[in-house]
């Protein structure tokens, strides 16, 4: 009980700060969309039962409809073809929900090319400065694109964001001690994936073998290099491929 109590007592006291990494969840949230030919995910809405009326004097609440991949999300094995008999996000061990983190920080490159690859050399150069990458911990990933979140059109970009190379997101899954990456675009691929081979490298090498994904990250710029632990909270949604997410950081002071 001593770890946390003290836990407790740093967050009463300030030692810790709590940073919210989650999109706020609204029919303006920017979702992904597919070619013409492929099913599409739903915004999210509303629907509302009562709200102090006759239909319910003195509540208020609402239906919502959304897809598992809207806003800030989850992505579990299952998602893909790739890990299509491993699990879905009601499986995922709680204790993979709370993992350190290592922000490697890519705004300039990617400001300068949205269709700017991370690639292994560039988190081989992190670790040289910074350490190894947190075993069982995620790689979160800034590229400073949550700034056009507001704008669904900047968000979106023509298809041009910023992304992982695919020997890198081979790497990633089969080689780094990561559990899973995190990125502030609308998908852990970048917005070219499509045309990959194979295509959507991050989703197809770290779902298949047992990784995550956390997406449209915010607020990844107050986080430090190294040190911060990461709370992801997905709904344990059965049979579900992923879920929208409140991912909080905690930073010590």
């Amino acid at each position: 009980m001593t770890v946390l109590s003290d836990l407790v007592k740093a967050l009463s006291s300030g030692a810790v700060e709590v940073v919210d990494l989650t999109a706020p969840l609204s029919p303006s949230t920017p979702i992904l969309t597919l070619p013409e030919q492929f099913g599409q995910t739903w915004r999210f809405s509303l629907d509302e039962i009562s709200r102090y009326d006759d239909r319910g004097p003195a509540w208020y609440w609402n239906n919502i409809t959304t897809g598992e991949h809207t806003g800030t999300h989850f992505d579990a094995p299952i998602h893909w073809a790739t890990g299509k008999d491993g699990a879905d996000v009601s499986q995922v061990p709680v204790k993979r929900l709370i993992a350190p983190a290592a922000v490697i920080d890519c705004t300039a490159e990617a400001a300068a090319d949205p269709d700017f690859l991370l690639e292994v050399d560039h988190i081989k150069a992190w670790e040289a400065a910074n350490g190894p990458l947190p075993a069982g911990g995620w790689l979160l990933y800034r590229t400073g694109w949550d700034a056009r979140s507001a704008d669904e059109a900047a968000f979106a970009n023509g298809g041009r964001t910023p992304g992982i190379s695919i020997e890198c997101a081979k790497w990633i899954a089969e080689e780094a001690p990561v559990q899973g990456v995190g990125v502030e675009t609308v998908g852990t691929d970048a917005g070219a994936a499509h045309s990959f081979d194979p295509p959507f490298p991050c989703h197809a090498h770290l779902l298949g073998n047992d990784k995550y994904g956390l997406t449209q990250l915010q607020n990844v710029a107050q986080l430090p290099a190294t040190g911060a632990v990461i709370i992801a909270g997905p709904l344990p949604i059965v049979s579900g491929s992923g879920s929208p997410c409140r991912v909080l950081a905690l930073i010590e002071k």
